[in-house]
């Protein structure tokens, strides 16, 4: 999943946003364990996923 601009996640409902919350936090254990298997040697994917959820916790704690 490429990295969502701040104003697409804005129109999504609380619902979706828990949806992607969930999603790209199995992405990101995912990707951890590729890492530390030795699958992969990207760490780029991590940090992209850890930036995803800061941002859509924040956006869940903005609409409640």
């Amino acid at each position: 999943m490429a990295i969502m601009k701040i104003n697409e996640l804005r129109q999504k409902t609380s619902a979706e946003l828990k949806s992607l919350l969930n999603d790209e936090r199995d992405r990101a254990r995912k990707e951890r364990f590729d890492l530390l298997s030795g699958k992969k040697k990207n760490i780029k994917t991590i940090r992209d996923s850890k930036l995803m959820i800061a941002r859509i916790i924040t956006l869940i704690k903005e609409k409640c």
